[in-house]
């Protein structure tokens, strides 16, 4: 759309046209979400609506050091959760209670931590429970 305006025509009627050509040449056809309804048509309005979708679309990779370690930290317990050994779940408790010291000893940007290092005798005995 590097045409410009021709004088004499109304700003909206060049635009009109400009859409209705595009649209018979097809530009629109292969869209992402074609045909689909716009999400959060229902929802409440929310001024930061476009940077939660990117947030959500990134899946935090924009997330503050701190926020990622806690994210991290949780998908650890998980994962130490579903070990096959015992050696498994205390290695996996292990890396991320030496992640977390780290943390706490060298504070990383964005809000605090609020994570302290895992029992590893508790995730064991949890882990043994299952």
């Amino acid at each position: 759309m590097t045409e410009r305006k021709p004088a004499g025509v109304g700003f909206e009627t060049w635009v009109e046209r400009q859409i209705r050509e595009a649209q018979e040449r097809g530009e629109f056809d292969d869209l992402p979400g074609s045909g689909k309804p716009l999400s959060g048509l229902g929802e409440p309005h929310d001024e930061l609506w476009w940077i939660n979708e990117k947030v959500r679309r990134e899946e935090g990779t924009a997330l503050p050091p701190t926020l990622l370690l806690r994210k991290e930290a949780a998908a650890a317990r998980e994962a130490a959760g579903r070990a096959r050994t015992e050696e498994e779940v205390r290695a996996i408790i292990g890396a991320i209670n030496a992640r977390i010291v780290d943390a706490i000893r060298k504070p990383m940007s964005g809000p605090p931590l609020n994570l302290m290092p895992f029992d590893v005798e508790h995730v064991v005995a949890r882990w043994r429970e299952r």
